[in-house]
Order: structure tokens, then sequence, then C-alpha cells
């Protein structure tokens, strides 16, 4: 079966996609060529033509030299890199289900992964979701935590503000039932978590939740937005993300001092 371009309007990543497959046939190559070209298999091309992998800046630096094409590529990867990603969710989610580490920051919220369904349903009933949404929205995201179930769940490295440890989402028995997870998540030998107290005072943690996973092809970050995440596929800015995790955690508590937090945070609930 011929390979098919994803729908060029859906995002500028299938845009991006989509050029790339409308290129080459212009051109007259084989994908053969192109992964030759790009230094990589026939089937990395044909993921990259379908929009299930992404260009990198190099590839994009490669076709645009070899092709003339004006910086094309480079300058549609760029404003990619910088756009919401409609499918954001469904592209990051087919990373996390594959996650052998994975590295969260939270500034507000507990991680979509070590949330309970109270919870979560408190916080789809809190915006202007219908019940039927909701349910929807609570059962795709309940399913993400099926990784945490495996026999090989992946290596969890977890830092929380403390913010979240006393904002009783969906009120005090809600809240002390997700704090009551959260110890026994703390507390299993595949996670590392460490809370940033609010006397740190100005650093990154301010700056918004991230997320960066460890995967068979490398790093995967994402970046949490109201409005819509954006992943960062390319090396360096994952790797930029892993440093900025390593700097917030440097004003965390010691790991041995995240269960008696979380114990004083429940003590505090009325």
């Amino acid at each position: 079966m011929t390979n098919q371009p994803p729908d060029p309007k859906s995002s500028m990543w299938a845009w991006i996609a989509y050029q790339l497959r409308f290129q080459r046939i212009e051109r007259g190559l084989s994908g053969d060529a192109v992964a030759k070209l790009l230094n990589c298999s026939r089937a990395t091309i044909t993921r990259l033509e379908s929009g299930e992998a992404r260009l990198k800046d190099k590839q994009a630096a490669k076709l645009d030299k070899e092709w003339r094409t004006g910086g094309f590529f480079a300058t549609a990867l760029w404003f990619a890199q910088l756009a919401p990603d409609p499918q954001w969710l469904q592209s990051y989610t087919a990373f996390e289900s594959r996650a052998s580490i994975m590295h969260m920051f939270n500034g507000q919220l507990v991680p979509a992964p070590l949330q309970t369904p109270d919870y979560t349903r408190a916080l789809l009933q809190s915006g202007r979701n219908t019940e039927a949404e909701v349910e929807r929205a609570l059962t795709e995201r309940l399913a993400r935590q099926e990784i945490l179930a495996r026999s090989d769940p992946p290596e969890l490295w977890v830092l929380l503000t403390e913010n979240i440890l006393t904002w009783p989402v969906g009120g005090a028995e809600t809240m002390r039932a997700q704090l009551a997870h959260l110890l026994e998540v703390a507390e299993q030998p595949n996670c590392i978590m460490r809370i940033v107290p609010g006397k740190s005072g100005a650093s990154e943690a301010l700056e918004g939740s991230f997320k960066v996973i460890s995967v068979r092809e490398g790093e995967v970050g994402y970046i949490e937005a109201a409005t819509g995440g954006r992943l960062v596929m390319d090396a360096d800015g994952a790797r930029a993300l892993r440093t900025r995790f390593e700097r917030i955690g440097a004003k965390a508590m010691p790991v041995d001092s995240t269960v008696g937090m979380i114990q004083r945070a429940m003590e505090l609930l009325t």
C-alpha cells in the first residue's frame, strides 16, 4: 500500500510531512534515495512522510542544501517547534506508553499518571465540559496509568511544588485520598519523588510544568500549556529540559523528606 501523508492543514508537523513526500516525488526520488541522503533507514522516511516521526534540524538543513529549497524545511521546522500542537496528546501518549524513564516536573497539579480518579474528575468538572466529555476524558487519562502497572514499570523521577500538596482539588476527602496515593507511589522502588518547598523562592519552577521521557529512540520532552502543549523532539531541546529539571531539583527537599511533607499536608486538611 502506498504511504499516504497526513492532512497538511491539521498542523505544522503534518504540513512538513506532506511537503517532504510532495517534494521527493516532484524530484522523481525514491524513498531509498532520500534515506541515503539523510543517512537513515527507508522505514524512517516512511514514518517521516506519514507524520509518525518528525524531521530533525540536521535533516532539514541537509534537505534544504541538497534540494536548494531556500531554507524551506528549516523555516517550517522552526515554526512547528514554536506552535502548540493540536495533536499533542496523541503524539505524547504514544511515546509515554513506551517510556523506560520519566522525568516529571509539575508546579500546579498532580501529574496525570499519578492522579486518582476523583482528583481527575474534579479537575475535568471544573471546566466547561459535559458529563459525557468528563467521563470520556477520565477514561483516556486513567488508561495512561496502565504503564505504571506493568511488570517492568518505567523509572519515575518526580518533582512537585509544595503548592500541589496544599491546594484542595475536589475538597478535603478527595485531596486526602490523592495525597495517600502519592505516598504509595513515593514508596515504590522505581520512584524518586521530591518536593520543591514554597520557601525556595524564585526559580525555574515558576515557569511551568514539563516532562522528559526516555524511549528507545532517545529522549522526548513535553512542555505543558493551558491551550495545548508542545513536544520537544530534538536532542538539544530535550537535553535542555533535563538540565532545567536538575536545576529545579537542586532547590527541592531531600527525598527522605517527601513522606513527611505529604503526611503533614494530609493532617492540615479539614
